[in-house]
């Protein structure tokens, strides 16, 4: 039985809803699901989400049994009603988030699904945030990290996209790429389809620039710092190819070419897996010491109150979290590939 905390995230958005909608999935209940929020938000979300199941209360000292919980929030209540982006539910997401983190590093949960935040609304509060990536990156001691989205289109075909270079404005992104971080981020995603049960992965590297620089024609971060980081990965065992032209390669890759495709910057690898995924894509965050995954979508606050929001990739982040705390006994980072029955997502 593993132990995985669920945090709410904007409580003025869809996250509360679609994580109590998915968390009551009885394909969950092998799994001790801990909700992280204040009592009213879980309760609030409860009505919405027309749900019925008792929800029990996680007292210290007491190691929950398989079902849903919730955790005991000694901070402050947040009020019904609050605004779109309201800086007090945008405070407590980051604090929820925090105590997820603080529960997998120190008190042995196995991961966490965290639900979408406002990013905008977190730093209007002055709080310095980049994204929950980034965060928990750093909560974890900064180890090296990666992004990879994962889903299916509606012929369950796979399409898993890390992304070299995650939250950044589109003209730092090349000053961005080195290579040993490049390096870094195939090695991830090359260990991460090992987990996944892909006895030999195959992962492709995007260009950054048009048709992967035209030979230098179009740019030099190819020559210079692309083919160096894929030769590094490759003395490191991984199968990499590239760099490749990236407005065909994500065809080439959904139809079985490659199992992985490493894109350099977030548009460039979140628009084609959203177009194949949009409603079950799901975050994953490489290379932490915990399981960590989230719902490829935002707050929809224009969503949130009506009781309408699709649990569907919140489902899949906690499916896809579940099935890796299950794969390994390990963390995720120490030891990256554990022989055994592969993922099944």
């Amino acid at each position: 039985m593993r132990i995985l905390g669920v945090t709410l995230g904007d409580a003025t958005g869809i996250g509360p809803e679609v994580a109590l909608k998915a968390a009551v999935s009885p394909e969950f209940a092998r799994a001790a699901l801990v909700l992280i929020g204040d009592e009213g938000t879980v309760a609030r979300a409860a009505r919405l989400a027309g749900i019925g199941t008792s929800i029990r209360v996680l007292n210290a000292g007491s190691p929950p049994t398989p079902g849903l919980w919730r955790l005991p929030w000694n901070g402050a209540a947040l009020p019904p009603d609050l605004a779109p982006g309201a800086p007090e539910a945008s405070l407590a997401a980051v604090d929820w988030l925090r105590e997820g983190a603080r529960r997998c590093l120190e008190d042995g949960w196995a991961g966490m699904v965290t639900a979408p935040v406002s990013k905008e609304a977190i730093l209007r509060t002055g709080t310095p945030f980049v994204g929950q990536t980034e965060f928990l990156t750093e909560l974890a001691g900064s180890p090296p990290t990666a992004m990879m989205l994962l889903g299916t289109d509606d012929r369950g075909r796979w399409l898993r996209v890390s992304l070299a270079t995650t939250h950044l404005p589109l003209r730092r992104v090349p000053d961005a790429l080195t290579v040993d971080g490049l390096s870094s981020v195939i090695r991830l995603t090359w260990e991460a389809c090992r987990r996944l049960g892909i006895s030999s992965p195959r992962v492709a590297v995007c260009g950054l620039n048009p048709h992967a620089g035209e030979g230098g024609l179009m740019g030099t971060e190819e020559r210079e710092v692309l083919r160096p980081a894929i030769a590094a990965a490759r003395e490191m065992g991984c199968a990499a190819d590239g760099p490749e032209s990236a407005d065909t390669l994500f065809h080439r890759a959904i139809q079985g070419s490659y199992d992985a495709v490493v894109a350099m910057y977030h548009d460039q690898g979140l628009a084609p897996l959203k177009l194949v995924a949009f409603d079950t894509g799901v975050n994953w965050t490489l290379g932490l010491p915990f399981v960590r995954t989230s719902p490829d979508h935002g707050t929809a606050h224009d969503l949130a109150g009506r009781g309408v929001a699709r649990p569907d990739s919140m489902a899949a982040a906690i499916r896809l979290a579940l099935a890796l705390a299950e794969r390994s006994s390990e963390p995720w980072g120490r030891n990256p590939y554990v022989p055994g029955t592969p993922v099944r997502v």
